[in-house]
């Protein structure tokens, strides 16, 4: 079996679809095809079933999904502790979050820990949650920064990692005001233009598994990015669920207000995520000074 074939068939399971995947990895439909057929050749069983509409998993797929997944990240996390061993980034703390939270949260906490623990170098890497966890699954990070509801499991809730929680938020709907300092957009009213997030974005699904109704309007505009919908509320052009942490200062300035009352808000937790696997002596200390 070849390691590339593992990357093949979690491709095809992200994307559901040939075409997409085969973009993806780079390969044409019909080289990306013949790989699939190889590995399923090689385990003996069909791991896709390709008469549905969107390519689904068969049950012996669905057996070897959370396999392909370890041996893969086990496999590149091994190889990236080995060359740390002959790298001065032994020493280094690598991190994935999510856009906001990147630029908000991720500062401030670890300026607190700093001033408790001694901390090495600190690599960051900032993107959509669905990126952050291909990332993570990959063992190209060690941590992971992120909102996290209840209602919506991640790719990262089980199996092989575990999550702590260091803080929370909160998403509230906010609009620019008036000249008379009340939102220039209700909840209320239907006719109100909605800034929504796009599906690659945690925020939007989080709004919606906690049940927002009024959040399921179609949008005049759509961005995965909380800093995106921000810009365009302050301009505004509509309302947006945005999390208290990136905009704390607007509302205390009135540059921006809620939009409904806070009955229509969504606590989120802020959660750090951890392969259960033993990492980097450096990522260990870290872990065990979170719990001091």
């Amino acid at each position: 079996m070849e390691f590339s074939w593992l990357e093949d068939f979690l491709a095809l399971v992200d994307t559901g679809n040939f075409n997409r995947a085969a973009e993806a990895r780079h390969l044409t439909q019909p080289a990306f095809s013949r790989r699939i057929r190889a590995l399923e050749e090689w385990i003996g069983a069909p791991l896709f079933d390709r008469a549905t509409h969107r390519v689904m998993l068969t049950a012996a797929g669905d057996r070897f999904r959370p396999l392909a997944e370890d041996l893969l990240r086990r496999l590149l996390q091994g190889r990236e502790e080995i060359r740390q061993t002959v790298d001065t980034a032994a020493a280094s703390l690598r991190f994935a979050a999510t856009h906001v939270l990147s630029l908000t949260f991720f500062p401030v906490w670890l300026r607190s820990l700093e001033a408790r623990t001694r901390l090495g170098p600190v690599h960051l890497v900032s993107d959509t949650m669905r990126a952050c966890e291909q990332i993570m699954r990959a063992g190209q990070a060690q941590f992971l920064l992120c909102h996290y509801h209840p209602a919506l499991p991640g790719q990262l809730d089980a199996g092989p990692f575990q999550s702590i929680k260091i803080g929370d938020d909160v998403l509230m709907p906010v609009a620019a005001p008036d000249d008379e300092s009340r939102p220039r957009f209700s909840l209320s009213d239907a006719a109100s233009p909605l800034l929504a997030y796009s599906p690659e974005s945690a925020l939007g699904r989080i709004v919606e598994a906690a049940q927002h109704a009024a959040a399921a309007r179609d949008p005049v505009f759509t961005s995965h990015l909380a800093t995106v919908l921000r810009a365009m509320a302050l301009d505004g052009r509509g309302i947006a669920w945005l999390p208290e942490s990136l905009i704390a200062d607007d509302l205390t300035r009135g540059n921006l207000v809620r939009a409904a009352g806070r009955e229509h808000n969504a606590p989120v937790e802020v959660r750090l995520f951890r392969a259960k696997a033993r990492q980097s002596p450096a990522a260990e200390e870290f872990w065990a000074a979170l719990g001091s």
